[in-house]
């Protein structure tokens, strides 16, 4: 979500969340109302992943929940050759990652983009799961569901890469709803050791001074 809290286009993105509950996002990609749409994967990603600091996994299967067009997820698929899963609630957001995949062609052969509630599955688990800004679209109340998912998902040894954004002072609206790095840790629990924690040096410029990536590893 590169707008800020008062974007028009977040403004009318929370409008049709509460006039239509979870179908509003659906509702925001048919009207190309996507202000978390950058363009590309995030860069402060492709630094965690380039920099090789961390023994993340290169073979095995990720997850990237809250998806939107897929760039990240593509990224994460291409870069460590992982077997990646990019979910959304929204129909028509997976199709447009589904129609970046095809113009990708075989470089991208190794993702698929699935229309999935991340609180309901229950397939098989994970070596690396990717939240950006699917933790801070999600209301508060449900954070504590949101950890448990994901510990439910990641295999023992694998990662949470957690890119936290947008780091703003504090507001009751959203989403894109307040959020601190400690937020993360709170509903996580003690089956997690932080592995990584610092403020990227390549990011993009609306997100300078506003993130912060922590990458968690499962005990």
């Amino acid at each position: 979500m590169s707008g800020l809290i008062g974007n028009p286009k977040q403004v009318q993105v929370r409008e049709l969340i509460a006039s239509k509950g979870e179908k509003g996002w659906d509702e925001a990609w048919k009207a190309d109302v996507t202000p978390w749409d950058a363009g590309t994967s995030q860069p402060a990603l492709q630094e965690l992943i380039e920099t090789s600091r961390l023994d993340l996994p290169r073979s095995g299967r990720a997850l990237v929940p809250g998806c939107g067009r897929g760039y990240d997820a593509i990224y994460i698929a291409k870069s460590l050759g992982l077997q990646t899963i990019g979910a959304d609630i929204s129909p028509t957001g997976i199709a447009a990652a589904n129609a970046l995949k095809e113009s990708m062609g075989e470089t991208a052969s190794n993702v698929t983009f699935k229309e999935m509630n991340f609180f309901e599955y229950e397939g098989e688990t994970f070596d690396l799961v990717y939240d950006y800004t699917f933790f801070v679209a999600i209301p508060p109340s449900m954070r504590p569901a949101w950890g448990k998912q994901m510990t439910k998902l990641v295999k023992p040894g694998g990662y949470l890469i957690t890119l936290v954004y947008p780091i703003l002072p504090y507001t009751e609206v959203g989403p894109p709803f307040y959020v601190r790095p400690e937020h993360y840790e709170e509903v996580l629990g003690t089956e997690w050791e932080k592995v990584w924690d610092k403020i990227p040096e390549k990011t993009l410029e609306t997100h300078v001074g506003k993130e912060r990536m922590i990458v968690w590893k499962k005990l």
